[in-house]
């Protein structure tokens, strides 16, 4: 008679064997930032598609796209694909709560892979657009509530490393930081705009602690000073994202994630859009950065053969052989440990891939410091002169809305996606003498003297 598990007791047979039988995992661990390349991956989990509050849906119902036997294959792929990482995964409020046999069975199943695999358990508040549904207050209260109820169903004192929020005010950021000792916050969706249901373009696309004036801005000094590290929500070709939205009948957020990728693209081009973004950190971002890192989220709900991420990830182990496949809160506090400020100058290069709104004969270059971030656009094929179409000053005042809204973007003196007037992308000598004198003292090399 052969004995038969359930999913559940599946995972936690394997759990009880790997403690006691002393089974081997490989490690994906870093003592240190520098160096290393990595990757995160988030998942989310959820009954709602959007869940703007406790008792508010805006979205469709998908309850029947979250299976046990949908998360078995969603974790089997990743093992498979990258064996030894380690992932996030984000609970929504109702899936937390939701009673059905489905969603109890899913629970345990993550749990399980908890401590079979070290992945991170977490919450992700108004299906991330808290803020623009919800008071500051309720997100905290939302916040508070989860952790707990996240508690006690891992067990044995477990605490979440991070959050997933896709925007996370700063209020609520400080929050998180100060009353309930988590230090890492999936909070901006960089370059987001004009696109789903909330804005939030202006931020720095690599870790940063957050101004108390708003969540994209980088802290100045310590009396501004968040300790809560800022990470974005997943990596997108820079290309692409200087986009509003569909201008151009091309999608701003296209980079690593699926639906813009393999959804729009087919498997091949799909997955030759995915390695080109990931190869803009891991090749020319490593060497100017002295880390890479790239981060996907994947909905547990998205309509793709799982394979297709094993795909990518076997791809990123045969090309960077040493990428780190580790938790973001883990990555986060990777970084927390190498920054104790916001010393970074983060620097980018990237030549289109053709594919969608990543133009061919495009070439972008992207510093990002304390201060200000500044894009440099140019066509490398015809030679032209780089002309500026990004300069977000971070040394000048700035203050998040007041009220519920979508408008959470952080628009400097020339923003990205041209969608003001000032907004024409004009040459770097012609701004003014004070952007030019604070660009200089970062780098020299781009101010021509007169």
């Amino acid at each position: 008679m052969k004995l038969r598990l359930t999913p559940y007791f599946s995972a936690l047979f394997l759990f009880i064997c790997s403690a006691v039988c002393g089974q081997e995992k490989v490690s994906q661990s870093a003592s240190t930032l520098m160096g290393n390349r990595f990757l995160t991956f988030n998942t989310v989990i959820r009954v709602n598609q959007i869940e703007v509050a406790r008792d508010r849906n805006v979205g469709e119902d998908e309850r029947a796209l979250h299976t046990p036997a949908k998360v078995i294959a969603f974790r089997n792929a990743l093992a498979e694909g990258f064996p030894g990482g380690k992932i996030t995964w984000s609970f929504s409020w109702l899936a937390l709560h939701d009673t059905s046999a489905a969603y109890r069975e899913i629970r345990k199943l993550v749990v399980g892979y908890h401590f079979k695999y070290g992945d991170d358990v977490t919450f992700i508040p108004g299906a991330y657009f808290a803020n623009a549904y919800n008071t500051t207050d309720q997100v905290n209260k939302d916040l508070h509530d989860a952790l707990k109820l996240i508690e006690d169903m891992v067990g044995g004192g477990y605490r979440p490393l991070s959050i997933v929020a896709g925007f996370m005010s700063a209020k609520n950021q400080q929050y998180l930081a100060e009353k309930e000792g988590i230090h890492v916050c999936q909070g901006n969706i960089w370059s987001q705009f004009s696109i789903d249901n909330q804005d939030g373009d202006g931020a720095v696309v690599y870790p940063f602690y957050p101004s108390k004036e708003h969540f994209c801005k980088p802290a100045q000094n310590q009396n501004d000073f968040i300790d809560c590290v800022n990470l974005d929500g997943w990596t997108v070709d820079f290309l692409a994202g200087r986009r509003q939205g569909f201008a151009e009948g091309f999608n701003s957020r296209m980079g690593v994630g699926p639906i813009e990728t393999l959804g729009r693209y087919g498997n091949e081009v799909g997955l030759k859009e995915m390695m080109h973004t990931t190869a803009i950190h891991f090749d020319k971002g490593y060497e100017l950065n002295g880390f890479g890192w790239v981060t996907n989220c994947w909905e547990l709900s998205l309509p793709y053969d799982p394979a297709l991420l094993k795909d990518w990830l076997a791809a990123i182990r045969k090309r960077w052989p040493d990428v780190k496949l580790i938790t973001q809160g883990e990555f986060g506090l990777l970084w927390r440990a190498h920054y104790k400020s916001n010393s970074f100058n983060y620097r980018f290069v990237e030549r289109g891939s053709g594919i969608g709104g990543s133009d061919a004969n495009n070439e972008i270059s992207w510093f990002m410091n304390k201060d200000f971030r500044l894009a440099l656009l140019k066509d490398w094929k015809k030679n032209t002169t780089e002309k500026v179409i990004d300069f977000t000053r971070y040394d000048v005042p700035a203050a998040e809305p007041a009220e519920m809204t979508r408008k959470w973007s952080l628009l400097g003196e020339i923003n990205q996606k041209q969608s003001r007037p000032q907004d024409k992308p004009v040459p770097l000598d012609s701004l003014s003498a004070k952007g030019r004198s604070l660009i200089g003292r970062h780098y020299k090399y781009l101010i021509k003297s007169k």
